[in-house]
């Protein structure tokens, strides 16, 4: 019977890589390579400076990642109220879909509590990183900090960052950065069952800010269309997402400007990579940021910021061809309705939704906030848009807010 089931296996999988369209599905496939345990609340009640918080891109000083009053909140407002100070974190690879659907190994890193019981898994979707150094598996990630409530928390690296990091990242391409997030949500959940930690609720939680505002309401969607009885969701909270990548495209063009300059041609190459386009990036593109693209981005060396810096772009035309500003252009007009593809304001939630966003976000501009809630107006959604500050700043009111509201 074992020899049996390995022939069939190894046929199966002879299909698989004969026809990588067909759906691969392994979800026990979490595998640990790297293991280790933090306390995130430091004995004077502080954060451990160890967990790594976002970047504020929009932030003058070069080293600048947090005001240090925010930080002081996180630590009042999150780790006043924790449950297990010692977070378990393991680094791990699973069985995951390449962009065109075929099989790939992908990495990412799963938090627990240390001890008592685990509630539900949180699925996050992590926001835009630049050096891989940054990717989940290889720190301790902000939004890790979820689990000293008892929580499961999953944070996948993304195609193109961890063991992938000599690929491209196919940025903001949403159906296959969900997927990865979905992958490795299905792989963990076994993996904890196995060691003993499957949480007390089989229903799911999505989180992600930023980038990962974006791809948790891809993972929403994707979750609700295919993987309803394996994730059941329990309610969803993003922040500071560009959902609508169109209208931050016009937003862009229009102003001339950009409070994430990287961000400019880490979509075009990112949507390009993700749907096939075979765009021509010199169409886009000046050659100054042309000569240096593989080494400030695609290297995985530099962070979000660093990236900026090296640009030292003010406006969108200092980066950009006329052509690549142009919809009219054929390459452009391209791009566009790929963008439009891209996002992800088109299919109706069946589960609660907690969305934030801050009307100071130099990063991602309000009107992708807008688009959402003229978008998903009537359905189970609590629109929370005030003025919290700059993206990065935000970021930090958000992960506040999630944890006061789990």
């Amino acid at each position: 019977m074992k020899r049996l089931f390995a022939i069939i296996s190894a046929l199966c999988l002879l299909v698989a890589c004969r026809h990588p369209q067909m759906v691969f599905e392994d979800f026990d496939t979490f595998k640990v390579f790297a293991s280790g345990e933090t306390q995130v609340a430091m004995a004077d009640g502080m954060l451990n400076p160890e967990i790594r918080l976002m970047e504020d891109p929009s932030a003058d000083e070069p080293d600048t990642k947090i005001a240090s009053t925010g930080v002081s909140n996180l630590a009042t407002d999150v780790l006043g109220s924790i449950f297990c100070n010692s977070v378990v974190h393991v680094s791990g690879t699973y069985a995951g879909h390449d962009v065109d659907g075929s099989p790939i190994t992908l990495s990412g890193k799963l938090l627990i509590p240390k001890e008592g019981p685990v509630k539900n898994l949180i699925i996050v979707s992590h926001y835009t990183i630049g050096a891989n150094y940054e990717c989940p598996s290889e720190t301790f990630p902000m939004e890790g900090l979820l689990a000293a409530k008892g929580y499961a928390v999953c944070i996948a690296d993304y195609i193109g960052f961890g063991v992938t990091a000599s690929r491209v990242h196919p940025y903001m391409h949403t159906e296959s950065t969900a997927r990865s997030v979905v992958d490795m949500a299905l792989a963990v959940k076994p993996y904890l069952k196995h060691i003993g930690r499957e949480p007390d609720s089989n229903e799911v939680i999505l989180v992600g800010y930023s980038q990962g505002g974006s791809t948790t309401i891809a993972v929403m969607r994707m979750i609700q269309r295919k993987f309803a009885d394996q994730l059941p969701i329990k309610k969803v909270y993003c922040g500071g997402g560009p959902y609508d990548l169109a209208a931050t495209f016009d937003s862009a063009i229009s102003q001339d400007r950009t409070g994430i300059p990287c961000a400019i041609p880490m979509i075009v190459q990112g949507v390009n990579e993700g749907d096939n386009l075979g765009l021509n990036l010199a169409d886009f593109f000046k050659p100054e940021l042309l000569a240096h693209y593989d080494d400030w981005i695609n290297s995985k060396h530099y962070t979000v910021k660093q990236i900026n810096m090296l640009m030292n772009a003010k406006n969108v035309h200092d980066v950009m061809t006329e052509s690549g500003m142009d919809k009219h252009n054929p390459s452009t007009a391209r791009l566009y309705k790929a963008l439009m593809i891209n996002s992800v304001l088109d299919f109706r939630p069946q589960h609660p939704i907690y969305m934030f966003h801050s009307k100071d976000d130099e990063t991602v501009p309000f009107v992708n906030a807008q688009r959402a809630e003229k978008y998903f107006k009537g359905w189970d959604i609590t629109f929370d848009f005030d003025h919290y500050g700059k993206h990065g700043m935000g970021a930090l009111r958000f992960i506040i807010k999630v944890s006061q509201q789990l």
